[in-house]
């Protein structure tokens, strides 16, 4: 890869919200300096994972610099940085062929050291927070009208006997892995939700992930309440939980109330668009794993 597109590359990651950590870089007489900051990020809004590619860049370097090498046991290799153009304060990195500049496969999840040197002596310091690997990274879940547009969150209340609909975004989706299965005391039985289905609102704001996506109908005898919606995948070894509130009257037909859900069957026809635990509370949900990292300042 040529020095601009790498440029290209750690500044897209940056404005999407790249993983941060800050380094010191010492002062005469050895007091640490917050000057340097080393920065480590990610491509695709991810977070870091074994195995994954990673870029590094400094900011705030003196006048003058001239290479600098970065170095961590979480790292296949040291990677090396220069000046952005001459006299920057800023780095970009030296990706030549066949260089492997990616977190170790294999990697127990956990925090690692990261150093920067030029010339012998530690300008920065930083850490790097890896996240177990293949692992769900739940960008949303939301359930709500189906005749509505889903949103990032789900709305604060559906009505007993309403026809929903399911949209979950995994950044990390499974191998292989085309459905999923819904499982909630709000519907009749366990339903699926897939990938390639009509239901996929086909929003940019799930690139780059794969979207699974369906439509059912809410059971009309549930009481109002604040319910749990529980999505299995990664072949079984993740669990994703999302919150929902049932108010109102039931749904009717025919001036009767839908009893059973016993309207149409889910549809399980989504779309491939743009991974982590999410869990929604309030008529919203968090992500538990988050694509941006900062550190403290090493002393």
């Amino acid at each position: 890869m040529s020095a601009a597109g790498l440029v290209s590359a750690a500044l897209l990651g940056a404005a999407s919200g790249v993983s941060v950590a800050e380094g010191a870089s010492p002062a005469p007489g050895g007091r640490p300096s917050p000057a340097v900051r080393l920065q480590y990020h990610v491509a695709q809004n991810l977070a870091l994972e074994a195995g994954d590619a990673i870029w590094f860049s400094l900011d705030g370097m003196p006048p003058g610099w001239d290479k600098v090498e970065v170095t961590s046991p979480a790292l296949h290799e040291p990677i090396p940085l220069t000046p952005l153009k001459k006299g920057s304060t800023q780095s970009v990195q030296v990706d030549a062929p066949g260089t492997d500049h990616r977190v170790r496969s294999g990697l127990r999840a956990g925090t690692y050291p990261v150093t920067a040197t030029s010339h012998g002596r530690t300008i920065a310091t930083a850490q790097l927070k890896v996240a177990a690997e293949n692992s769900a990274q739940i960008y949303r879940f939301v359930i709500g009208s189906r005749d509505a547009s889903p949103g990032r969150g789900t709305p604060a209340s559906l009505r007993p006997g309403s026809d929903v609909r399911v949209v979950l975004t995994d950044l990390r989706a499974a191998p292989g892995e085309d459905s999923l299965t819904v499982t909630s005391p709000i519907f009749k039985g366990p339903l699926r939700i897939k990938t390639d289905s009509a239901d996929d609102p086909g929003c940019k704001c799930d690139d780059p992930g794969t979207v699974y996506a369906g439509h059912g109908q809410l059971r009309g005898d549930v009481p109002n309440g604040r319910y749990t919606v529980t999505v299995v995948s990664h072949h079984g070894q993740q669990t994703t939980k999302q919150h929902v509130t049932i108010a109102g009257q039931p749904v009717t037909i025919a001036g009767q109330p839908v009893a059973d859900g016993g309207g149409p069957s889910w549809a399980v026809t989504g779309g491939v668009a743009a991974t982590g635990l999410a869990l929604a509370s309030g008529g919203a949900f968090a992500v538990r794993r988050r694509r941006s990292r900062k550190v403290a300042r090493s002393t």
